[in-house]
């Protein structure tokens, strides 16, 4: 059974950073390196929000407000994503998904991907 298990959240002062983790498991059929993985965001009262992508072979892509602040990379070895977040800013508060899909077209579209872990919760605080 595919499993994703995000970790990494936490309250921060506004200008800080954190890095979330999202480890895979249970891809026995297909290797978790031939997925695209995302982090999502939901805020309160907003709809879930696409933030970055990563393909499988390591091209990425990013929603325009977080470019520049935000960084997704992969470490195949271990099954893990990251998503490195700088600057962040009490607009940043949410809880933070992280999903695995193939055949991936609309990169940043809750609706294109399979797997999606517990979220983790980030609060930035001002």
């Amino acid at each position: 059974q595919v499993h994703l298990v995000e970790s990494g959240g936490d309250s921060v002062q506004a200008g800080g950073s954190l890095r979330l983790s999202c480890t895979a498991s249970g891809f026995t059929a297909s290797p978790y390196r031939f997925y695209s993985v995302s982090w999502f965001r939901h805020i309160l009262g907003q709809e879930r929000e696409g933030l970055a992508v990563i393909d499988s072979d390591g091209t990425t892509y990013y929603l325009d407000s977080v470019k520049g602040r935000f960084t997704i990379s992969q470490d195949n070895a271990k099954n893990t994503v990251y998503l490195e977040m700088n600057t962040l800013k009490p607009d940043d508060t949410a809880i933070y998904y992280c999903a695995a899909g193939r055949y991936v077209a609309d990169k940043l579209a809750p609706h294109e991907y399979n797997y999606w872990g517990q979220g983790t919760q980030v609060t930035v605080s001002s």
